[in-house]
C-alpha cells in the first residue's frame, strides 16, 4: 500500500477552497468572500471564507482547516477506539451555502483526511465526506440532476460505490429526535482507506471537485423564482431543522470544538436568520405539505 502524501492532499485542499469560492462568487455576481486566518492554540490552524448578504446567498462560507494534536479527540475515537492515545493530523474543506430565495436550496460539502500515529506502530489513515442537499420547496427534476451527478462522479469507482454511500448519506443525515431527514440525501463516505492511497484521493478529489456540478446547475434553474412571506417564512421555519442537527449528531461539529478549533469557523455552517414554531404542520395539499410527503422520505431518485 503507498503511504499518504500530506502535502499533496493538502495543495489539492487548498487549491479546492479557492476553486469553489471563485465560483460562488461568480454565480452570485454581487458579493465577495472574506477570508479569516486562524491559528489552533494545540496546534494547526485554517483558513475561514465566508461571503454575506449576495445576490443570490445570503450567507456561504468555505473552510479549509489543518490541525494536528498529542491526543485524538473523543468524537473521533468513539467509533474507532484502537486509535485512542495516537497523535492525529486532521485537514479537509468543509462548506454550507444557505441561498436567500427559499426555492434554493441550502447545500453542505465536505472532504477531509485523518492520519494518526504512535511509536512502532504503523500510522492509521482515511479520507472521508460527500455531499447533500436540503431544499425547502421540492422539484423532482433537481433531485433528479443532484443524485444522477453524485452517480456519475462514483461511476469509474465501482457500481456498488453510489447505492453504499448513498444510503450512508440517507442514515447519517437523519434527525432522530424528529424522526425526519435532514433533506434529499446525496453522498457521505468515511473511513475510506482501501485499496491504497491514490485510488482514495482520487475519490475524494472527484467528491470535492463535483460538487459545483452538482449544486450549480439547480442555482441557475430556480434563482428567478419569486417568493413572498409564506415562503420565507417556511425556509427560516426549515433551517431550524438543520440547526437542530449540526448541534446534537453532527460528528464533524463535535470534532471542531473538541479538538479547540475556532469556534466562529465551526458554527459558520448555521443559518444567519432561523425561527421555530411550536407543534407546527404544514396544511395537506400545499407545497409546504410536498417536502414532507414527496421529498424527505427516503426513496432512489435515479
Amino acid at each position: 500500500m503507498n503511504a499518504p502524501d500530506l502535502a499533496q492532499v493538502k495543495q489539492f485542499l487548498l487549491t479546492l477552497q479557492d476553486s469553489i469560492c471563485q465560483q460562488l462568487a461568480k454565480a452570485d455576481g454581487k458579493a465577495n468572500f472574506e477570508e479569516d486566518s486562524w491559528d489552533r492554540e494545540g496546534g494547526g490552524g485554517g483558513r475561514s471564507r465566508v461571503l454575506r448578504n449576495g445576490a443570490i446567498f445570503e450567507q456561504a462560507g468555505v473552510n479549509f482547516s489543518h490541525v494536528h494534536g498529542d491526543q485524538m479527540p473523543a468524537s473521533a475515537t468513539a467509533h474507532r477506539p484502537e486509535l485512542a492515545g495516537r497523535s492525529f493530523e486532521a485537514m479537509g474543506v468543509s462548506l454550507v451555502i444557505h441561498p436567500e430565495n427559499p426555492y434554493l436550496p441550502t447545500s453542505h460539502a465536505n472532504v477531509r483526511f485523518f492520519i494518526a500515529e504512535k511509536p512502532g506502530a504503523d500510522p492509521v489513515w482515511w479520507f472521508g465526506g460527500g455531499f447533500d442537499m436540503t431544499p425547502y420547496y421540492g422539484f423532482a427534476e433537481d433531485a433528479v440532476h443532484w443524485h444522477q451527478t453524485a452517480s456519475d462522479l462514483c461511476q469509474p469507482f465501482g457500481e456498488e460505490v453510489y447505492p453504499r454511500y448513498k444510503k450512508w448519506c440517507d442514515d447519517y443525515f437523519f434527525i432522530k429526535h424528529r424522526n425526519e431527514q435532514r433533506g434529499i440525501g446525496g453522498l457521505f463516505f468515511d473511513d475510506l482507506n482501501t485499496p491504497d492511497f491514490d485510488h482514495c484521493f482520487r475519490f475524494t478529489q472527484a467528491v470535492g471537485e463535483g460538487f459545483l456540478q452538482a449544486y450549480l446547475p439547480i442555482i441557475e434553474r430556480r434563482k428567478g423564482l419569486s417568493w413572498g412571506e409564506r415562503e420565507r417564512d417556511f425556509q427560516l421555519y426549515r433551517r431550524g431543522r438543520y440547526v437542530e442537527f449540526n448541534l446534537v449528531w453532527d460528528r464533524g461539529t463535535l470534532f471542531g470544538l473538541q479538538t479547540g478549533g475556532r469556534t466562529e469557523s465551526i458554527l459558520m455552517s448555521m443559518p444567519p436568520l432561523v425561527r421555530w414554531e411550536y407543534d407546527y404542520a404544514p396544511q395537506p395539499g400545499t407545497p409546504e405539505a410536498a417536502l414532507y410527503t414527496d421529498f424527505l422520505p427516503v426513496k432512489d431518485w435515479i
